[in-house]
């Protein structure tokens, strides 16, 4: 059986919010050209914190603060208070010393092939070559020795977090059981045959525009609910690309369908229609129920293939997307193949592969990466999907369904609980570590 890549369900996460690792100068990040430029006046920087054998500057600090602020304007997010802005980060700049300080002494090892790659993509992420790299990074004051230290550091500490919260999760017996009677209660693993008639709402359209549309919609359900034909109303307003099939989505588990689906056919019969308007993005839907079975009868396995660019404090997540972008326009054009394009770049075990992850069961993957692959089509490639681990782009080769046996099921159900449980155990973790660590705080100069 192959092993399963890194971003799979229970398995280790970037912490570390999208935000703080976006680049605002140059090459690098903050973060980076912090650690690694010349030493500067010491009228111009000091040090604000111990942590064990490593300092975190005033400098790094406020470079990091531009970077969330500069990341905040950008996309319109609300900061907290000055105050509490700076010792968020001052204690996420503390974790992450902390955390590498750790990986270090645990004895983390990263060969350097791994490196190399590592370092090849962030010359990639900013087009650059790697002779060009070490041009650019002389010419802004930044020692390439430290630089690849750094980049170590982080792989290191990504590692050491992953091998160490892993190893505390602990699911019982008892928790799968009451996770899968949970679910058989709510009608999760059921499956469903829906049809629909989609009245298309324009994106961006304005109020009026939104009440003609709901307005249509309501008059078509009520001729419906007043024994009218769901196949007429169908052939007459659905935008839906079942059109031609009456409307009908076709059978596959809840876990496939929107979330506003599953709930509001939750308590209605096969060959009943739901009594209300449903609303989603796209628009107003009408919701009839063609079939539904007891879940646990089979399941849908996907066959997917990825490439995986992870933003660290070197390349930001913004980069790494418009790199896949690109990647997306070259398939699509056939300049080159998925398969190809992986085995140069993609950032997990499944590279040399050609990204491809094999058969998977529903709930493999994390949900970011799940959802986004569920509504690809046979041969689809998705737009950068960003998980907790990077930014994918996703090609769905294949589906296939397939009988459940209770043991799938189980697994099934602790992969899920592990996922579950992760962010507590990391942050417990990450509190004991703090606890050994020697913290020494600084005061400004005078």
């Amino acid at each position: 059986m192959m092993s399963l890549p890194r971003f799979f369900r229970g398995s280790h996460r970037t912490r570390l919010a999208p935000l703080l690792i976006s680049v605002l100068l140059g090459l690098g990040s903050p973060l980076l050209q912090a650690q690694t430029r010349k030493p500067v006046p010491r009228t111009a920087d000091y040090i604000i914190a111990v942590v064990n054998q490593e300092l975190v500057t005033a400098n790094e600090l406020e470079l990091r603060l531009a970077q969330v602020r500069e990341e905040a304007r950008r996309t319109g997010n609300r900061l907290p208070p000055e105050d509490d802005l700076r010792k968020q980060l001052l204690d996420s700049l503390i974790d992450e010393r902390v955390q590498i300080t750790y990986a270090r002494d645990a004895g983390v090892r990263i060969e350097d092939s791994e490196l190399e790659r590592a370092i090849a993509n962030v010359a990639a992420q900013n087009q650059l070559t790697i002779t060009q790299l070490r041009d650019r990074l002389r010419a802004e004051g930044i020692d390439y020795v430290r630089f690849r230290n750094t980049i170590r550091d982080q792989l290191m500490m990504e590692r050491s977090r992953e091998r160490e919260v892993q190893s505390r999760i602990r699911v019982s017996d008892s928790d799968i059981d009451d996770y899968l009677a949970k679910r058989r209660a709510n009608g999760v693993d059921a499956q469903l045959n829906l049809a629909q008639v989609l009245v298309l709402v324009p994106e961006g359209a304005s109020d009026a525009v939104v009440a003609e549309r709901e307005a249509v919609a309501k008059a078509a359900l009520a001729r419906i609910q007043a024994g009218g034909s769901f196949d007429a109303e169908v052939k007459a307003l659905s935008s839906d690309a079942n059109k031609d099939k009456g409307g009908e989505i076709g059978l596959r588990p809840a876990s496939r369908l929107p979330d506003v689906f599953t709930e509001a056919v939750r308590n209605v019969k096969s060959g009943q229609v739901v009594p209300t308007l449903v609303r989603s993005g796209a628009g107003f839907h009408i919701l009839k129920v063609i079939e539904r079975r007891d879940g646990g009868a089979q399941m849908t396995q996907t066959r997917a293939r990825h490439i995986l660019i992870r933003p660290s404090p070197q390349v930001s997540q913004q980069a790494a997307s418009r790199r896949l972008l690109e990647f997306k326009r070259q398939i699509e054009s056939g300049a080159k193949s998925f398969e190809a394009l992986a085995r140069e770049h993609s950032e997990d075990g499944s590279g040399p592969q050609g990204g491809d992850l094999g058969w998977v069961n529903p709930g493999a993957f994390v949900p970011e990466f799940e959802d986004a692959m569920n509504r690809l089509e046979i041969n689809g490639i998705s737009d950068p999907v960003v998980s907790r681990f990077g930014v994918h782009l996703i090609q769905v080769v294949d589906r296939r369904d397939v009988p459940v046996d209770v043991k799938q099921q189980r697994e099934q159900a602790r992969a899920a609980l592990r996922e579950q449980k992760y962010e507590d155990v990391h942050a417990e973790w990450l509190r004991e570590l703090r606890s050994r660590a020697y913290i020494e705080m600084r005061e400004p100069p005078q």
